[in-house]
């Protein structure tokens, strides 16, 4: 890839191509509109795809960083003698590394997969696909983003498009499941600034020496934010003035309530219970082209963002609550499993299946070694994958049935036998049969913690037995038995139905039977991780 090439923020953008394109086509040309808001998609795809064939596996750090000087905002520096300039200083800064990488490639994937499932959309085409191009554009800047405030930002973009995509195109419930999402994540959002400025006002301190004077500013920089914190012993961020007037000093009082205010933010997101009841209605409300993004991608931010801030940014802390983080993670693994399997709703069912794989992901993080933490994010890409393709089939059941009711449902395997086998492969990833990439994920997890927690993770391991359970209840009381009265006459997948569902099957085929395409560039950055953690956690012990 040519250095001077600014891949990730072709990436990231790329989607607002369409939005402009589309902003020309008249809203009565349906196809047209649905045609270049597909062709759109592929085209972050493909460079995510390179950008994967690129990377450098065996370098730890950030690769493919860009930079250009963003906000600069004055401050008042009459109360502060001897200083040249004091301000706030926001850079345009993104880069990727081995955490970030397959998640970026994940987005690109399941949005092409979620723009080609919005065929069922029925109305408002040219308003619904621009929306969505702004969420694909959010959600890349999320995993790519370097600098708090530019997370901050693309984190709100992705906010607004989707409380409008489930308000406009939901079902009968639609309104008050966008205003339940808008108010959690607007709360998470919220607990996350105040954290974030904090880090900002702290951590982000910089002070050079300029024009004869003192030059001091803010960064949101997490480099230099991670340097102040561990790096560089003479920051004044870890310089305690007994006298109390060093006001970028961060005590371990403050350090806590970073971590668990950053721990509440994201938590609201990935969700841990008991934050998770906004998802329910998202899930079951939403379109499901839409509930396959949600899923499969929006998730994930939550864990992304408390393993990028809450454990690098306050390993210490992390690390002394390993045992809290496992126990929330068996909490969301059994609460999850019990609760979907008496829902007489398929979608609920998988929603109460994510509650319980990212109680996965959590029992991972927890381990605090390299075999969990890849399991964690191993966690994320297969479940992103899985989650997925079942919103995909639920897209394509209701819409031949008109219900996702499992007492309304059954013997579907005799009318639609290619969706039914397609939704078996599912459910079986689902529930982690070896050879597909759940038992790879769960495996990984289950025994990065065993090493420091088996009683916990003895007692997570009943989740994969439950799951079982209630995969294939759900699987069997739609696909198997005799057909339901009232169900009308059925015609299996088409080409665009079809297609995605094949690819997303590929997918978690191929990471099944040969996980190093993921945990090849994965594996040293977990591994810097790791070492970077129990170093510091070490030190501050």
């Amino acid at each position: 890839m040519p250095d001077n090439l600014p891949v990730l923020s072709l990436i990231t953008f790329s989607p607002l191509i369409g939005v402009l394109l589309l902003l020309f086509i008249p809203k009565t040309q349906g196809q047209w509109i649905k045609t270049v808001a597909v062709l759109t998609t592929v085209v972050p795809l493909l460079l995510s795809g390179w950008l994967y064939y690129d990377f450098n596996a065996n370098l730890e750090g950030m690769q493919f960083k860009e930079e250009v000087p963003w906000i600069l905002v004055p401050l008042n520096k009459e109360t502060l003698s001897g200083l040249t300039s004091f301000f706030y200083q926001f850079n345009y800064v993104m880069a990727v590394d081995g955490l970030s990488l397959p998640l970026v490639f994940l987005t690109a994937l399941v949005a092409l997969m979620a723009a080609l499932a919005s065929v069922y959309i029925k109305k408002r085409w040219k308003t619904y696909f621009i929306l969505f191009l702004l969420l694909e554009t959010g959600m890349f800047g999320v995993f790519m983003a370097q600098d708090l405030f530019l997370f901050f930002v693309f984190f709100e973009v992705t906010l607004i498009p989707m409380f409008f995509l489930i308000g406009i195109w939901g079902y009968m419930d639609r309104e008050r499941a966008a205003n339940k999402f808008l108010i959690y994540n607007g709360l998470g959002s919220a607990i996350m600034l105040i954290a974030f400025l904090i880090l900002v006002t702290t951590a982000g301190f910089i002070q050079t020496a300029a024009g004869g004077g003192t030059s001091i500013h803010y960064s949101g920089d997490i480099n230099v934010i991670t340097e102040n914190l561990f790096q560089n012993a003479q920051s004044y961020v870890n310089q305690n003035d007994p006298s109390g007037n060093n006001p970028f000093f961060l005590s371990e009082t403050m350090k806590w309530a970073l971590f668990v205010l950053l721990l509440v933010a994201f938590g609201i997101k990935l969700p841990i219970f008991p934050f998770h009841t906004w998802m329910l209605k998202v899930h079951t409300e939403a379109p499901p082209s839409i509930v396959m993004i949600h899923s499969g991608i929006l998730l994930k931010m939550g864990a992304y963002g408390l393993i990028r801030f809450g454990i690098l940014l306050f390993p210490q802390q992390a690390v002394a609550w390993a045992g809290v983080l496992a126990v929330l993670g068996v909490i969301n693994i059994l609460y999850g499993a019990v609760l979907a399997f008496v829902q007489k709703e398929f979608k609920l069912v998988l929603a109460y299946s994510s509650i319980s794989h990212m109680g996965i992901v959590l029992l991972g993080i927890a381990a605090f070694n390299t075999v969990g933490l890849e399991g964690a994010i191993f966690q994320l890409v297969s479940h992103g994958l899985i989650s997925a393709l079942m919103f995909l089939l639920v897209g394509s059941i209701h819409e031949r049935t008109g219900t996702t009711e499992l007492g309304s449902l059954g013997g579907l395997a005799k009318s639609i036998p290619f969706i039914s086998g397609i939704l078996l492969v599912a459910g079986m990833a689902s529930l982690g049969l070896p050879g597909l990439s759940g038992f790879v994920s769960e495996f990984l997890a289950f025994l990065g913690l065993f090493e420091s927690h088996p009683v916990i993770t003895a007692v997570g391991a009943l989740g994969i037995i439950l799951a079982a359970v209630y995969v294939l209840r759900g699987v069997l009381s739609i696909t198997y038995g005799p057909l339901q009265e009232g169900l009308p006459e059925m015609r299996d997948a088409r080409l665009i139905e079809a297609v995605p569902m094949i690819t997303l099957v590929a997918f978690i085929v191929v990471l099944g039977i040969y996980p190093a395409v993921l945990s090849g560039p994965l594996h040293q950055t977990v591994s810097s991780f790791d070492q970077f953690i129990h170093s510091v956690a070490k030190i501050g012990g």
